[in-house]
């Protein structure tokens, strides 16, 4: 069981935001977003969007801080990765 959050970079709405995700279960992510009072409609395919000013409290409770690119790539090894509807690689 492992929740892991990257750094507050991505813009939006005034404000900087993390992405909170799992590499074990989304029952587990979500578990973990409303033990910090992360809001349901904060959940997007795969992750909880969490804006900067409470990116401490998720590490505080637990969360582990690593890069953008590393959390993609393990939620996409764990198999929780979902892309956005006709997203199609190239």
């Amino acid at each position: 069981m492992t929740i892991y959050i990257d750094p507050p970079t991505w813009p939006g709405h005034g404000r900087l935001w993390s992405h909170l995700v799992s590499d074990a279960s989304y029952d587990e992510l979500h578990a973990f977003a409303a033990s910090i009072g992360c809001p349901p409609r904060a959940f997007e395919r795969d992750h909880y969007d969490v804006p900067e000013s409470r990116y401490a409290d998720a590490v505080a409770a637990g969360a582990i801080e690593i890069g953008s690119k590393e959390l993609v790539r393990r939620i996409t090894a764990a198999g929780l990765r979902r892309r956005k509807h006709g997203y199609e690689p190239n």
